[in-house]
């Protein structure tokens, strides 16, 4: 299973003046990092999903079910 097919959601907060990123799948807090530009967004949310997944491996915690979009 690759990493990457977990949900990457990205959303512009006015109140923080910056996009949010946040991974639906893994429970917890709703916004895992940010980014002042869209494309750093992608980037630091890149990067704070390969270190969740390290951290879950690292306790031996089972990684959460990827969300798949299934086509009719």
């Amino acid at each position: 299973m690759s990493k990457f097919k977990y949900q990457m959601v990205i959303q512009w907060s006015d109140e923080d003046n910056c996009f949010l990123v946040g991974f639906p799948d893994f429970p917890g807090q709703r916004w895992r990092t940010h980014g002042n530009s869209y494309e750093s967004a992608v980037q630091n949310g890149v990067e704070a999903l390969e270190s969740l997944i390290m951290a879950y491996e690292a306790t031996g915690e089972p990684l959460p079910q990827p969300s798949v979009y299934k086509a009719a």
